[in-house]
């Protein structure tokens, strides 16, 4: 019995698995209600828990967030601002801290009044209207004046971007120059003959021609080179009557000065006539010198150029006064054709410049001058056309090419001229985009004349070497109109109610 008594008796099964059950309970609500504050470390060691830096920056964030005095307002919304933070009743989204650029400081603590530079002057009711000079709005309220001490506290509409931002917004700059500015127009043309070095070969005088030296079209001809032959029977007749006439004068050397005065006549008379038929006075000196008769007259090329016409069949052929037997055309330079819409007519006149380039000769450029414009436009197509006289003296152009030209008229002289990108367009007004430095950008209304070539002239507003932002400036000008109505709504919620006025306890101005 004793033996029985001290041998342990071994637990049951069921007993085992209530236990077990009852542990795993336990161990549920240790780890659930965590009543040891266990948490962190388990989380360290299932490496779920944040770092110790993020845990850090969290608590610093919440005690920002608590010891945050001022304004939150919706990054989707801005026109929604309280005093606490909370939601956005629209999108629901967190409120974020609003920070307001302090108020400039007083002009008395900066600078005595002697020694303080006015910048502009604006509108004391709308800021963004500015004027160089002293004025009156609509309401007779005198403009207010800036002072240069007063750039350096951020206004109503001045921005203030981060410096990294500024690079992710790629904020590009430029600086307001002083320059001619031009108006380039181009357009497109074809070079034809030179009218005025165009030549026709014809006769004063019927013949029958009998030798041709020049047999094809395009042959190139010098000045003073024989063309063609031709037999007259008028042109010998003269020729017999120079011939007498000049053997009566010598006979006549003895005579009386009267009687030898008529026989000059005479010579002088039968060479004035072979000198209307276009006969040369080389031609007349050889027949005094050689005193024979020339059956056929040598027609030679009276300027130098390239046979632009003949007529076929000319040996044996009987010509008469006027006909066209040879045109000789004069390459030294021709004339480019070229169209202008009647828009750009005030720009281009007699002697304005032109650079001429062709596909044929690319990179070489050919310069000249405008040298007529036809008095009328054309009505189907509203241009008028512009000749220019193109230098041809290496012989390269030919008629017919396809050319390109621009013209650079100066529109205006030493003027302030800023990039066309810069300036930003509402329809009633221009603003520019001024970079005063450090990180501040502020709108300014600015007057612009002409725009040619990417430039745009500045009339009014700014000044030489001034820094304009040429990029990202919508952001700018829409972040400065927000800038200053976000301020003008603290304004109207830092404002002290009037006496009387209930107070519903809202922290906010939506």
């Amino acid at each position: 019995m004793n033996d029985a008594l001290l041998t342990p008796r071994r637990p049951s099964p069921l007993a085992v698995a209530l236990g077990g059950l009852a542990a795993g309970f336990l161990a549920a609500a240790f780890v659930l209600l965590d009543p040891l504050d266990l948490h962190p470390l388990d989380e360290r060691l299932r490496g779920d828990a944040p770092p110790a830096a993020a845990r850090e920056h969290a608590a610093a964030a919440e005690h920002d967030h608590a010891e945050h005095q001022g304004y939150w307002t919706c990054g989707m919304h801005p026109e929604v601002i309280q005093e606490e933070p909370g939601q956005c009743p629209i999108c629901h989204m967190d409120l974020v801290p609003l920070e307001v650029d302090p108020p400039a400081a007083g002009a008395a603590d900066r600078e005595p009044a002697g020694e303080r530079k006015v910048l502009f002057y604006r509108n004391p009711m709308d800021p963004t209207i500015t004027s160089p000079v002293p004025a009156k709005d609509e309401m007779g309220m005198d403009y207010v004046p800036v002072y240069a001490d007063e750039v350096g506290a951020t206004s109503g509409t001045t921005v203030r971007i981060d410096p990294l931002v500024e690079q992710n917004m790629n904020v590009r700059t430029a600086r307001v120059e002083r320059r001619d500015l031009r108006h380039p127009i181009r357009t497109l043309g074809y070079l034809d003959y030179d009218q005025e070095r165009m030549v026709t070969v014809t006769t004063k005088f019927s013949g029958y021609i009998e030798k041709v030296y020049v047999n094809y079209v395009g042959e190139p001809v010098t000045k003073g080179q024989p063309l063609f032959e031709i037999y007259a029977p008028e042109l010998v007749q003269t020729q017999q009557e120079l011939l007498s006439a000049l053997t009566f004068a010598r006979r006549l050397a003895g005579a009386p000065e009267e009687t030898r005065r008529r026989a000059e006549a005479l010579v002088e008379a039968a060479e004035t006539r072979l000198g209307y038929w276009d006969i040369s006075r080389e031609q007349i000196a050889e027949l005094k010198r050689s005193g024979k008769v020339l059956r056929t007259l040598t027609v030679t090329a009276p300027a130098s150029g390239l046979v632009m016409k003949r007529l076929p069949g000319l040996e044996g052929m009987a010509v008469k006064p006027g006909m066209e037997i040879f045109h000789i055309a004069d390459l030294s330079s021709l004339w480019l054709t070229v169209e202008v819409f009647e828009d750009q007519i005030p720009w281009v006149r007699e002697g304005t410049p032109a650079e001429v380039t062709l596909p044929y000769f690319p990179g070489k450029t050919f310069r000249s001058t405008v040298r007529f414009l036809e008095p009328e436009l054309s009505e189907k197509t509203r241009t008028m056309r512009v000749l220019i006289e193109v230098p041809n003296r290496g012989g390269e152009l030919r008629k017919g090419m396809y050319a390109t030209v621009v013209f650079a008229p100066v529109a205006a002289t030493d003027a302030l001229v800023v990039p066309s990108e810069a300036v930003l367009r509402t329809g009633q007004r221009s603003v520019v985009v001024v970079a005063l430095g450090g990180g501040r950008f502020a709108p300014r209304e600015v007057v612009v004349g002409h725009e040619a070539d990417g430039q745009t002239q500045i009339l009014r507003g700014l000044e030489e070497g001034e820094e304009i932002v040429t990029s990202a400036q919508f952001l700018l000008d829409s972040e400065s109109k927000l800038r200053e109505a976000i301020q003008k709504m603290v304004a109207r919620a830092q404002a002290p109610a009037p006496a009387g006025a209930p107070n519903d306890g809202a922290g906010g101005v939506h």
